[in-house]
């Protein structure tokens, strides 16, 4: 009798929580779609959800293209998902690293079989919710020293985090050390992603996003230029092959472009509100997506 009582009042709380989260989305849209106004991360969830949850979008995505006027005044994280779906290709069973956290949330892992995903996420420190009970498996250490053993994983995620190592991580609740000259650009990015090409296995995939354009440093993280993005490619290089996607914020949407469409463009940071314009572009304006093949 309790279990049964403990249910109906688990699922009378589901409910309420996803009609206040309807609420806010409705609320987000009457409201002209403000990027970060009340609503906005609701009604962004839902979008990437049903994003990567649609065949259609990530063939499209697969073909190096985006769907017309997608992701309007919605941030990176929108084409970033769809295209690391797109590139996912579940084996009967694979081992996955999400190094950087950006799995941890039910509506990304609703969409993982974790019957044939054996998950792992790698964070600096705890974070709530976790999945304990869906068999994810966490691991709290720093990307620049993963304290695992050598080809252990068939593939390597790490969406949007490699821009954050060496930065001022402290609005996340991290007190580490970090690089303090903002004149100067920070290549520890670089160690971290040895280390993750040293925890892939021979024939695995490490797919792999940053925000990419004009160099700029914003305290919390450093948007990518060239020389940065060269640097990482000649790691590749030596050890398997790559080939590289980069999309763009216009005001209708996000496309996709060329590597020299990218070249002069500048990240909108919310917290400070520097890079603020008029194209309603939620973060980063233009982000560099690679998949990787490690071969030797």
């Amino acid at each position: 009798m309790l279990r049964r009582l403990i249910s109906i009042y688990r699922k009378y709380q589901l409910k309420k929580a996803e009609k206040a989260k309807a609420i806010e989305r409705a609320l987000f849209i009457k409201n002209g779609q403000v990027p970060w106004s009340p609503g906005y991360l609701e009604y962004r969830n839902e979008q990437i959800a049903k994003s990567i949850s649609s065949p259609e979008i990530l063939e499209i995505f697969k073909q190096g293209k985006v769907p017309e006027k997608f992701g309007y005044r919605l941030d990176e994280r929108i084409v970033e998902y769809c295209w690391i779906f797109s590139q996912l290709t579940p084996q009967k069973k694979m081992r996955l690293l999400d190094a950087g956290s950006t799995f941890n949330h039910e509506f990304i892992l609703n969409n993982i079989d974790l019957s044939k995903v054996e998950l792992s996420i790698l964070t600096y420190a705890p974070e709530h919710p976790n999945f304990n009970e869906k068999r994810v498996s966490y691991i709290y250490a720093d990307l620049r020293d993963i304290p695992l053993r050598d080809e252990y994983y068939d593939v390597v995620v790490s969406q949007s985090t490699i821009e954050h190592i060496d930065m001022d991580n402290s609005i996340y609740g991290y007190k580490m050390p970090y690089h303090q000259d903002v004149t100067t650009k920070s290549y520890e990015y670089l160690k971290a992603v040895a280390e993750m090409l040293r925890v892939l296995k021979k024939g695995g995939k490490l797919l792999l996003t940053f925000p990419y354009g004009k160099y700029e440093n914003h305290g919390f993280f450093q948007q990518f230029d060239e020389d940065m993005l060269n640097r990482i490619l000649d790691l590749l290089h030596e050890r398997g092959s790559y080939t590289t996607s980069f999309f763009r914020y216009l005001p209708e949407g996000w496309i996709a472009c060329e590597k020299e469409d990218c070249r002069e463009i500048e990240s909108f940071n919310p917290h400070t509100g520097k890079g603020k314009g008029t194209d309603g572009a939620a973060h980063c304006r233009s982000i560099c997506c690679i998949s990787f093949q490690k071969d030797k």
